[in-house]
């Protein structure tokens, strides 16, 4: 059994090893892209930004130097 070659994940082209996983610089940014504005998720809970905040304060408190 032979495997196909792996293509690009964004526009299914052959990769190439420069910008692997991706063929281009195009499709690498456009997938950075797609990071940075939240276009992909994880599954999970549906996270509360206060109970982070909230997280990040008691943990102050147990440590104040930062260390």
């Amino acid at each position: 059994m032979t495997s196909s070659p792996r293509k690009c994940p964004i526009c299914r082209k052959p990769r190439v090893a420069e910008h692997a996983p991706f063929c281009s610089k195009r499709c690498r940014d456009r997938d950075l892209l797609q990071w940075l504005d939240d276009g992909y998720a994880l599954p999970g809970q549906p996270h509360d930004p206060e109970d982070f905040a909230d997280g990040m304060m008691g943990a102050e408190k147990n440590n104040p130097q930062g260390d």
